[in-house]
């Protein structure tokens, strides 16, 4: 049974893109939009279901949003310090912890990722995760829009390789940034060599 996504959904989508953006721009890029969702919800049927069936959101609850190092104790795993301590203190007072990057990183507080599918080895491994999803609901920041260039994805976007070569995008060097502001340590750009001559800029 293919996925349609209801029309009050993609009313309120439509509603919010034109706040951002504006309509026309909603207009040209929204059709795209909807063919993502309903590709990967037929290819996710299993998180459809959860979707369904999981308690929303609402002023009953209490989240606490951290990182997995917060609370530590000493010859232990930072995330399982994290769970004993809520487990034992915060039990009846928090219902959802969200968890700030906890994926191997090269800067940025943790949100230049290196890697998704890996948990920093300082913090703990994916056991420790499921650990604490046993006991509270989570929340993980996705950090969708960058990454570490020490990661796979961009040393492959800078060989040019497959599909990797569309996933980043890069700035003009002729165009003047000097307006756009970005509260980071970091320059807003930096320059590196891809393959064909090509210059990458990014801010990672």
């Amino acid at each position: 049974m293919s996925f349609e996504i209801p029309k009050s959904s993609r009313e309120k989508l439509k509603k919010k893109l034109n706040f951002i953006y504006d309509k026309k721009t909603t207009a040209e890029f929204y059709p795209r939009l909807e063919e993502f969702i309903i590709d990967f919800a037929e290819k996710h049927p299993d998180l459809r279901e959860q979707e369904q069936d999981a308690a929303r959101l609402t002023e009953k609850n209490s989240v606490v949003i951290c990182y997995g190092d917060h609370i530590q104790s000493e010859g232990d795993p930072p995330l399982q310090t994290l769970n004993n301590f809520f487990k034992n203190h915060l039990k009846e007072s928090i219902s959802t912890i969200h968890l700030l990057p906890f994926f191997p990183y090269s800067s940025d507080d943790g949100f230049a990722v290196i890697d998704y599918k890996k948990v920093n080895p300082e913090l703990g491994d994916w056991s420790d995760i499921e650990a604490l999803k046993q006991n509270f609901s989570l929340m993980f920041d996705a950090v969708i829009n960058h990454i570490s260039a020490e990661s796979k994805w961009f040393e492959k976007f800078k060989e040019q390789e497959g599909k990797y070569a569309n996933y980043f995008i890069e700035a003009d060097p002729e165009k003047d940034y000097s307006k756009v502001t970005r509260p980071r340590a970091k320059p807003l750009l930096t320059e590196g060599d891809c393959s064909r001559q090509k210059t990458c800029l990014d801010n990672f």
